[in-house]
């Protein structure tokens, strides 16, 4: 999701993309905090630099020749589509345009005071499909495979695990809280995400840059491969001993941390043990996950469904029911958002395929 693909008229991409971790449109963000309260707030969203508004701020200050020659600015899901399939127009869809600090939540549609912010003229801005518009085709082995737009990574794995209420809690690289089914209304300084889905539904999120990469960056340093990383971390007693972790190794976007914040173990002593480091870097995470859920506000007593690799390990999903006080199921997909991909294809052309359970 997020970033920001300047293309010609063709789809070729002009340069190399700019994707969410990058924080080099940092400055860029002031031009959104002196837009108006009522501009500022049908954006619904906190701010951050990864997004394509203020990434395509920084390449028209930065580097106004890429704007000028650029027909569109696509988002990094709808470049390789578009690439793909010879022809097909260059478009997006809501889950994916709602994620760019320059979508209108309350009118579902482009701002035109974000994107005069981000000093780009409107027409650089894709049109916005449903996620199942065919828009193009395939021909391989003399078959022709229709290609549908397709849909932004989070709500396609939302599709795959079918939660249509409570939360839904993505662990893999970083970490994502999902909370399905809000309703789309201004606010002026939110500290939480809300996102269109693929289905004509909004939801809310609380993200975190800082979850499995976390905890492979603890396991390279304890020296240990990962499978032995969330052993270890098990042998250990609950509380690590006293020992804290703070996984802020890339900052955060806010909310639960800031962007300035950095990674820290704490109250370490001579009796501390590699066991002990490991369990507080397995409690520290999921600690922030227990924030990010609180920040989300009443998410009710629905089901709480865990999904990507972050929650292969026992010791994880065990710390993360006592975190949040209720049980957690946990979905083995081996990727959600492919299977999600797959279930909107299926949609778009008019196939009855279920989820796997």
């Amino acid at each position: 999701m997020h970033g920001a693909v300047l293309v010609d008229a063709s789809g070729r991409a002009l340069a190399p993309a700019l994707l969410w971790p990058d924080s080099r449109a940092a400055a860029e963000l002031d031009r959104w905090r002196a837009l108006s309260a009522t501009d500022r707030a049908a954006l619904a969203n906190p701010l951050a630099p990864g997004m394509t508004g203020p990434l395509l701020a920084w390449l028209s200050a930065h580097r106004p020749d890429l704007v000028e020659r650029a027909a569109a600015v696509l988002l990094p899901k709808d470049a390789p589509r578009t690439t793909l399939v010879p022809g097909s127009p260059l478009v997006t869809d809501r889950s994916d345009a709602s994620a760019t600090l320059l979508w209108d939540v309350a009118a579902d549609t482009w701002s035109p005071a974000a994107v005069a912010a981000a000093g780009v003229r409107a027409d650089l801005l894709p049109a916005v499909h449903p996620a199942t518009d065919v828009v193009g085709e395939l021909y391989r082995d003399k078959a022709r495979i229709p290609v549908v737009v397709g849909g932004a990574d989070t709500p396609l794995a939302m599709l795959a695990v079918g939660v249509r209420e409570g939360l839904q809690i993505n662990l893999g690289t970083g970490a994502q809280v999902l909370r399905p089914g809000v309703r789309p209304v201004p606010a002026p300084d939110p500290v939480t995400h809300l996102y269109a889905d693929v289905e004509g539904g909004w939801y809310a999120m609380a993200a975190l840059q800082n979850g499995g990469s976390a905890w492979a960056w603890v396991a390279r340093m304890l020296g240990v491969p990962e499978v032995e990383f969330f052993e270890l971390a098990a042998s250990a007693p609950a509380g690590a001993g006293g020992v804290s972790f703070s996984p802020w190794l890339r900052g955060e976007r806010g909310g639960v941390a800031q962007p300035q914040d950095q990674a820290v173990f704490a109250r370490l002593s001579a009796r501390t043990t590699r066991a002990d480091l490991a369990r507080a870097a397995v409690e520290g995470v999921v600690h922030a996950i227990g924030r990010a859920v609180r920040l989300l506000g009443d998410t009710g007593d629905g089901e709480v469904v865990l999904t990507g690799g972050g929650g292969r390990a026992s010791v994880v999903r065990t710390l993360l029911a006592q975190e949040i006080g209720r049980p957690v199921t946990w979905r083995p997909l081996r990727s959600a958002s492919a299977i999600g991909a797959a279930l909107l294809a299926a949609q778009g052309v008019g196939l009855e395929v279920s989820a796997p359970a």
